[in-house]
């Protein structure tokens, strides 16, 4: 059985701030029936106590110009997964994870460490899977740096690109101090960007195959819109490319069962969703009604995320006879802009700042639709899961968001929620004004998409077998 070494710097259910823990949480469970799988991610302050059992494995320097620091790797086994943690106090036992002055210094350190850990354990690793920037130069020191030593010799190397946007750019001295990589490399354009060093890009040049997490957001980024500088580097690899879409962990994530919502129910039983979405409403204090739509939130608020589109078209939106929960935090100007419309549009409009796990599952649970008018979305998990709970997401088509949802068809009844094109309020607005009409007069017709939405399957199932063609074909 081949021994398949995920390598990120977040993974569930140890530590997370977005999508990318989610994968390296719930994607190697898909994998066990046919390889053998571990995680190495780094020890950050917020999992230490989340270690019940973890032993320390081995202990090595790690030694470059700016680095003389010992790496310890501690390994605790998680249903069935063998999770080794980086350990060093200095680097990673930090409030947050990432946006430091030294992020360069830290991952250079993760890195390099990674690397080692590999030479000095005899594991059998057949292929390294390396996801975003955190983990990008691992395929070069790998296939260069350490290319003679016989745990490294025939590695194959997958990367996985989560989101274009994050690249891990550094200066020079970062690759030739912190790495210590040679003129060579350093000067030959592989991983130079910017007069700078670009981790993303140097794992797009030396990884053998590379994933991202939808088909649609795979093909964007060969050009110029969506590329982020770098879609002239992927069409010189697209042939090594495959987008293949996520999947989202269908047992957590289960409205029949699930610990957080009061109300449990199915595709058979949509009258339960009625009554959360009655105890959402007044959680939150908007006016108690089964019969008025709720829209939800849950995002960063972000540029990216469209949620200015949303602020921008409020006055119309809530013209609609609907309601409006918001959870996220993110860009203080959208931020302070729900709090104001709160103020406004006062037992109409709640927001919640922050990320709140189990207040995001009342959501999923008591909204009738999600909105979600990106940007950009390279896969975007909350579709799925709104769909898995009968609210049906309205979203621009685009990357995964595009690939997930099938927009609704009047002629035909089908569809799985509903969707735009341009990405203006113009069209937002339109769109949702449509699904408003939907729900007030053709409820029926509503409800018969609601199910379509939850028969909708969006376990890993799929999703692993296309990872393993990708293993198979190294």
């Amino acid at each position: 059985m081949k021994h398949i070494l995920f390598v990120a710097s977040e993974s569930l259910p140890f530590v997370k701030t977005g999508g990318l823990a989610d994968v390296v949480g719930s994607l190697p469970q898909a994998l066990t029936s046919k390889y053998r799988v571990s995680v190495f991610i780094p020890l950050y302050l917020n999992v230490i106590p989340k270690l019940v059992d973890a032993k320390p494995v081995v202990t090595f320097m790690v030694s470059t110009p700016c680095i003389q620091q010992q790496a310890t790797i501690l390994k605790q086994t998680h249903e069935g997964i063998d999770f080794y943690f980086l350990q060093h106090q200095g680097y990673f036992e930090r409030e947050g994870l990432y946006g430091f002055p030294d992020d360069g210094e830290r991952f250079s350190f993760f890195n390099l460490a990674c690397v080692t850990f590999i030479e000095k354990m005899n594991l059998h690793i057949d292929i390294v899977h390396s996801h975003d920037w955190h983990a990008g130069m691992i395929p070069l020191l790998s296939r260069v740096v350490y290319k003679h030593h016989p745990n490294h010799k025939n590695l194959k190397h997958v990367f996985t690109i989560h989101n274009l946007a994050y690249q891990g750019q550094f200066p020079l001295s970062v690759g030739k101090e912190c790495l210590g990589l040679g003129d060579q490399i350093l000067n030959d354009g592989s991983i130079r960007f910017d007069d700078g060093v670009n981790f993303l890009k140097s794992a797009l040049v030396y990884a053998h195959k590379i994933t991202t997490v939808s088909p649609s957001y795979a093909q964007e980024i060969l050009g110029l819109a969506f590329g982020e500088r770098l879609h002239e580097v992927l069409r010189l690899r697209q042939y090594d490319l495959f987008g293949i879409l996520n999947g989202i962990d269908t047992d957590f994530w289960d409205p029949s069962k699930d610990p957080f919502i009061p109300y449990h129910y199915d595709s058979e039983s949509l009258e339960n969703k009625v009554k959360n979405k009655l105890v959402l409403q007044k959680k939150c204090g908007l006016k108690v009604s089964e019969n008025t739509l709720l829209l939800g939130v849950v995002s960063r608020l972000t540029w990216q995320k469209g949620i200015h589109l949303i602020l921008d078209q409020m006055s119309d939106i809530m013209g609609l006879d609907v309601q409006l929960v918001v959870l996220g935090s993110g860009e203080g100007h959208l931020e302070h802009g729900f709090r104001n419309m709160v103020e406004k549009y006062y037992g109409r409009v709640a927001y919640v700042a922050g990320y709140n796990e189990p207040f995001a599952h009342e959501i999923y649970a008591g909204c009738d639709i999600l909105l979600m008018p990106s940007l950009f979305e390279p896969c975007g998990l909350s579709q799925m899961i709104a769909m898995r709970y009968g609210t049906l997401p309205l979203v621009r088509e685009v990357g995964g968001l595009k690939d997930s949802v099938s927009p609704y068809n009047s002629a035909a009844n089908t569809g799985t929620g509903f969707s735009f094109r341009e990405f203006s309020v113009t069209d937002l607005y339109h769109v949702l004004r449509m699904s408003v009409y939907l729900y007030y007069h053709y409820p029926s017709e509503f409800e018969q998409t609601q199910r379509n939405a939850m028969n909708e399957d969006f376990s890993w199932a799929l999703s692993s077998e296309q990872y393993a063609k990708v293993y198979e074909s190294l």
